[in-house]
């Protein structure tokens, strides 16, 4: 069943060596198409499907996929053939980029150091909160999601990413997001280097705080001498509007990690910005000049790759563009499945939204979909999922420690077309799960085949 999905020798060769598990699931799900080519909200299957993004690659295509201006600049720094990964020259692209971040980010933030993922930002932000306070504790929001290397996995309390993988950082501890209560108990105990924190929880179920916390949280952290540190790695880039979802909440933080959407999706980059003070707390000799470092740390082709990103976000005037197409797609969504007693809520800022499912009142709908949460929890969003991708060609996911919301992020270059060619494809689900049962039976047919693969 799993080879006759698979229409190339390289997918073979991905199913033999890479991830099989993967293949599986995206075969169940009938997601396993070939992309031949991909251009702005656009994606292109070899069988002549045309699919409309609505994950951006959960949040990495904020200017659309393979926009033309980045590859034009990645072709002119290949042709140009200069250093790219010397290692022991100044990379002047590296200043030119970090200076420029840091004015767009605003506040406190004067120093930069690049890395490759949104990760391996985060692992720089314990290493360095930690220099600079002399602490060892790190605190974190319930639902967050960091990443997966030990040390940014060790920020997040999910069972499910945690489980098989031994021990993590000692002296982690979790608190719930917008609770400022909790917050200052942990906080007065003074043994906490860092909080770490997204400014919109995205994985979490597009979870946005009341707006007085960040400013609220910000003052307990100088109070205590924690530093406050901000995962931008799916808010920043002018997704929900500003450069930084922060300035919504004008919070004045000590750090920021930026990555995914950094490169126009071309090219690996993440960036970890941070006041000179804690700086200087790490490189603040000419001994410790590498005392922290990465291999392809400030690269030419990244460096050069993300100047063109930030053009194009800011002659396209994308950041504008995220406010209006959100503005309007939450209205229409809220318009559109208003009354369904399955739709709890639609919530978010600028183009990172959310899609609320909850248990229905009616036993009639009860029954079926509760059979589904003891199945698994995941099984009704993913068979939401299923159906927008197989019926309607529209691709997004539900996130991944809430598997209740359906995430809605598409590239911010997302026309007023696409929106509404989204929502009624969304209606068209939800009015399915609300009155045919071949929705439910097909998903207790997709349950038996994911109990038999």
């Amino acid at each position: 069943m799993i080879a006759r999905t698979i229409d190339s020798a390289a997918g073979t060769l991905y199913l033999e060596h890479v991830n099989p598990q993967w293949v599986r699931l995206l075969n169940l799900l009938e997601m396993n198409v070939r992309y031949k080519r991909c251009s702005g909200t656009e994606l292109f299957t070899s069988d002549g499907r045309r699919i409309l993004d609505f994950l951006s690659g959960y949040c990495v295509h904020n200017i659309g996929h393979n926009h033309p201006s980045v590859i034009a600049a990645l072709r002119e720094e290949l042709d140009r053939a200069g250093p790219a990964m010397v290692q022991t020259h100044v990379a002047e692209r590296a200043g030119e980029l970090a200076e420029k971040l840091c004015r767009l980010a605003g506040g406190r933030l004067t120093k930069v150091f690049f890395g490759s993922s949104g990760s391996e930002g985060v692992e720089a932000a314990i290493k360095f909160s930690r220099a600079h306070t002399g602490r060892a504790g790190l605190l974190y929001a319930n639902g967050a999601f960091h990443g997966l290397t030990c040390g940014a996995l060790s920020l997040m309390g999910d069972a499910f990413w945690r489980e098989g993988f031994g021990p993590l950082l000692p002296e982690t501890e979790a608190i719930p997001f917008d609770d400022l209560g909790s917050l200052e108990r942990k906080l007065a105990s003074k043994r906490f280097a860092a909080f770490f924190v997204e400014p919109i929880q995205s994985e979490a179920g597009i979870s946005v705080p009341s707006p007085e916390y960040f400013r609220s949280a910000q003052s307990l952290c100088r109070r205590y001498g924690t530093l406050l540190v901000l995962d931008e790695v799916q808010t920043g880039m002018y997704r929900t509007g500003p450069f930084l979802a922060a300035q919504r909440f004008g919070a004045d933080p000590d750090m920021v990690v930026l990555a995914k959407a950094m490169s126009g999706g071309l090219v690996p980059v993440s960036a970890t910005l941070m006041t000179e003070a804690i700086y200087e707390s790490v490189y603040g000799s000419l001994r410790r000049a590498i005392i922290h470092t990465s291999t392809f740390s400030e690269n030419s082709l990244a460096m050069r790759a993300t100047l063109a990103t930030l053009e194009v976000l800011e002659q396209e005037k994308l950041g504008p563009r995220a406010i209006e197409a959100g503005d309007r797609l939450r209205a229409r969504l809220q318009e559109a499945l208003r009354g369904y007693e399955m739709v709890k809520a639609v919530r978010g800022e600028g183009l990172l939204l959310g899609i609320e499912f909850t248990s229905p009142g009616s036993l009639r709908l009860r029954v079926p979909f509760e059979a589904f949460t003891l199945i698994h929890p995941a099984m009704f969003g993913q068979l939401v999922v299923m159906h927008l991708f197989r019926d309607s060609g529209i691709l997004t996911q539900i996130c991944g420690n809430n598997f209740m919301v359906l995430k809605v992020a598409p590239p911010l270059v997302v026309t007023d077309d696409h929106i509404d060619e989204f929502v009624a494809a969304m209606e068209r689900v939800v009015e399915s799960a609300h009155s045919s049962t071949a929705f439910w039976s097909e998903g207790l047919g997709l349950a038996s085949r994911a109990i038999h693969i």
